[in-house]
């Protein structure tokens, strides 16, 4: 892969000319669904102190957080199967077979959540139920990145790549901030009580009603992928890894930072009740924050990426959020309040947008149309799994285990230089020719 010249810049043009096309309207729709998946999944950070008291009565003070914890990154663990079913599929049959199939599943998975009585009611089989949703919610999750950033990157036009595959992240935002407002809106309606005993399944409901649409706008879709050649799932997979191995081991280390980054983001709800011991409202505030953060970052670091080049988006915010995070939570830990709390949390969902911003397009641009798709759910699944899933589990034991607060900072600070290696080694990939 090599950054063309401008003598090419004509040639790239009408390829990409020849391709479908992508206006606004059909944006959306690629992003609806994708919004709609992130908030069913994300929402159980949210509420994981509650889930984890109605699911996992053990004693102690962390003990069935850290239980709740370990089933939010089970929802991780069916991602690389995700990837590899439905990502492939994407590269066989199309990109909106793969997407309208993803929201099934997810939706799947929410409506368990919302209906499973609590371990008081049924016993062993409610956790045994969550766990199982967890496991669909992620297999959905696994394999819906891939296909709509192919068919975002595929349709855009060349020199707006970078800020149409940002709308996959930006949508994620906007799950996340209504996740966070809604967290906000039952914790000030309900009683600690009936928020612990019910409420925090109001969310998981509401989305359910949202499904049918998403379900709509995505068969309205564009298909961007035309190859449908006779391919078996194994030989998607083994041609990504037999010939670019190299691009997705980089890249699963690049998604390393940003997946720990969003989890810590994500898990500054529990952090503000569990360890900062501040009001419930304000805690679910942050998500609100840091999903408005997001959205807007996220698309800001995709404009950058077009404007100046993917590498220098990738590096300069994780550098900045590398040497701010330790400092940052001395800061929250010495004195804990609103202000600092929310500047906490709005800092590290804004650089860590930006990075994810420009890594959702340098991985696409660096591998060809026929394994497009099952690379990025390859590097995005493999990497949220291995790092993401296990982040919420690893700082509640950190926390536990040295009663330290500042430990999710140490964390995110080591894996930040793991990322920035990883980045150094990708080539630039703005002005890519990525029709072949």
């Amino acid at each position: 892969m090599h950054a063309t010249s401008p003598a090419s810049a004509q040639t790239i043009e009408s390829r990409a000319e020849a391709r479908p096309t992508i206006g606004r309207a059909a944006v959306a729709a690629a992003v609806a669904g994708n919004a709609l998946e992130f908030y069913d999944f994300v929402i159980y950070a949210y509420f994981a102190v509650y889930i984890g008291r109605a699911f996992f009565p053990v004693g102690g003070e962390f003990g069935s957080l850290l239980l709740a914890a370990a089933t939010f990154g089970v929802g991780f663990f069916t991602r690389p199967l995700g990837a590899v079913l439905i990502g492939a599929l994407a590269d066989r049959a199309g990109r909106k077979p793969a997407m309208i199939l993803t929201v099934v599943l997810i939706t799947v998975g929410t409506l368990g959540m919302a209906a499973t009585p609590g371990y008081a009611s049924i016993g062993i089989a409610a956790p045994i139920i969550v766990v199982a949703c967890r496991l669909l919610q992620g297999l959905a999750l696994g394999g819906e990145v891939g296909p709509a950033t192919a068919l975002l990157v595929e349709a855009a036009p060349p020199h707006r790549r970078a800020l149409y595959a940002s709308w996959q992240l930006a949508s994620q935002g906007i799950a996340v901030a209504i996740g966070g407002l809604l967290g906000v809106a039952v914790s000030m309606l309900l009683s600690a009580q009936d928020l612990a005993a019910w409420g925090w399944r109001i969310p998981f409901i509401l989305s359910l009603a949202l499904v049918p649409v998403a379900l709509k706008i995505r068969r309205s879709l564009p298909e961007t992928f035309e190859d449908k050649a006779e391919r078996s799932t194994s030989e998607v997979v083994g041609g990504v890894m037999k010939s670019h191995r190299r691009y997705v081991v980089l890249g699963v280390l690049v998604v390393l930072s940003v997946a720990v980054a969003s989890q810590i983001g994500n898990y500054m709800t529990t952090y503000a009740i569990q360890t900062l011991h501040l009001p419930a409202t304000l805690a679910q505030t942050s998500a609100l924050v840091g999903g408005v953060m997001t959205f807007v970052f996220g698309l800001a670091g995709g404009w950058m990426s077009d404007w100046r080049g993917r590498k220098i988006v990738l590096i300069a915010p994780r550098v900045a959020l590398m040497l701010l995070i330790v400092p940052m939570f001395w800061w929250l830990t010495a004195a804990p309040g609103a202000f600092s709390f929310l500047v906490v949390t709005a800092v590290i969902a804004s650089l860590t947008a930006m990075t994810a911003a420009a890594s959702i397009v340098v991985i696409p641009e660096l591998l060809p149309t026929a394994f497009r798709s099952v690379g990025i759910s390859l590097v995005y699944a493999i990497g949220t799994t291995l790092f993401g899933g296990t982040t919420q589990f690893v700082v509640t034991g950190l926390l536990a285990w040295t009663h330290n607060p500042n430990s999710p900072a140490w964390y995110l600070a080591g894996t930040s230089v793991i990322s920035l290696v990883a980045i150094w080694l990708l080539p630039e990939t703005r002005g890519t020719d990525i029709s072949a």
